[in-house]
């Protein structure tokens, strides 16, 4: 099977996206993570912050009962919103839909996280893997490459920030996360993200990586 993308979920803390970035450059395709905020921004003319607040985010249900009644009422009046004309949880995923959509047409891109792997789930030509690592590792990463408030902080923010993930992705797409039946490949990250990309280029194209053929 010869793939056109490539979409990297990752538990929060494991390399995933140093690994996606490695194994885009490997491959000479374009990487997609902060740049699909851009495109959303730009498309739904909101700023970038906006779209960042949504991402990979579930709204609270009273964010969601407003958001619901604001589109009610428009249409009660007899004037429906267009997707763009109110920015909230609903229009961030359906841009989304549409932005990775076109990422696939195009081909020959690695996709991080946003829901990518449940969007294109039904696309033979694409390669879903999950990145993950225990906890220790995930730690010691961030506190390496950040300044923290010391160890039992930096868990707590990767479990809060792996649930939220792991929300979106239930509630906006009804899969469950973790779930192997998502992915070609589920892998724990090794320290050297290098070994863990040069593996997962080894699955999708059969060969060696460039720098380690």
């Amino acid at each position: 099977m010869k793939y056109r993308v490539l979409t990297v979920s990752r538990e929060f803390g494991s390399g995933g996206l140093r690994i996606a970035t490695i194994v885009a450059g490997w491959l000479g395709w374009k990487l997609l993570d902060r740049e699909i905020i851009n495109a959303i921004a730009q498309r739904a003319k909101v700023d970038a912050r906006v779209v960042s607040h949504y991402d990979e985010r579930v709204a609270s249900w009273l964010r969601r009962i407003n958001e619901e009644a604001v589109r009610s009422v428009a249409t009660a009046l007899g004037q429906p919103l267009r997707e763009t004309d109110i920015f909230d949880a609903r229009t961030m995923t359906a841009l989304t839909c549409k932005i990775v959509e076109e990422a696939y047409a195009a081909g020959n891109c690695v996709i991080v996280g946003r829901g990518s792997q449940c969007i294109l789930e039904r696309r033979p030509d694409v390669f879903h893997a999950f990145v993950y690592a225990p906890m220790k590792e995930r730690v010691d990463r961030i506190c390496a490459r950040s300044e923290t408030g010391g160890n039992a902080n930096v868990e707590q923010r990767i479990r809060a920030i792996d649930e939220i993930r792991a929300k979106y992705l239930q509630q906006h797409f009804g899969k469950h996360w973790g779930s192997f039946q998502l992915y070609e490949l589920m892998i724990r990250s090794c320290p050297d993200e290098h070994k863990t990309a040069g593996v997962i280029y080894y699955a999708m194209t059969g060969e060696m990586p460039p720098s380690q053929s």
